[in-house]
């Protein structure tokens, strides 16, 4: 082995010591830097946590509004059902009265004179005439034809039959 002088050894020592010194700083560097990174983490960490939480609170208002608009649609379809069914009610009601009114215009025109009867329907828009003589019978409705104009029944007849 070599025997080292004094110099060399004085040499390596502060070779040695100037190591340590960068290590030193270079160990307070490291540690403020893994502070930095933990606080960054940290921050990253709460951030995270608070846009879960918005997320959340997000999803619940958004559950909460499909709720009241599923329920919104269920109201409305209710509600249009019962309209169609009112509307349904309403339209056999009107036909049932308009039935019974067509009947009794019907016997009236039944129980006149087939003159008058004639006189009457050949005035009238002949649609609504021949309305009213489809609704009666066929005898009476011959007899009030024969008492009318023959441009006026032969029009009233064709009527009669579509």
């Amino acid at each position: 082995m070599l025997a080292l002088s004094p110099i060399m050894s004085l040499e390596t020592s502060d070779k040695l010591f100037e190591c340590t010194e960068i290590f030193k700083a270079r160990k307070s560097e490291l540690l403020i830097e893994l502070e930095r990174i933990d606080e960054q983490k940290q921050a990253l960490s709460a951030l995270k946590s608070a846009t879960e939480e918005l997320l959340k609170k997000r999803e619940t208002k958004l559950s909460q509004e499909e709720e009241v608009v599923d329920r919104k649609l269920t109201e409305i379809s209710s509600k249009e059902e019962s309209i169609k069914k009112m509307l349904q009610i309403n339209e056999e009601v009107l036909k049932e009265t308009k039935n019974i009114k067509t009947d009794k215009i019907a016997q009236t025109f039944a129980k006149m004179k087939a003159a008058s009867a004639a006189n009457i329907l050949s005035e009238m828009n002949p649609n609504e005439a021949s309305s009213i003589l489809s609704s009666l019978k066929p005898k009476t409705v011959g007899k009030i034809l024969t008492k009318m104009d023959s441009k006026k029944a032969s029009e009233l007849t064709l009527l009669l039959v579509k």
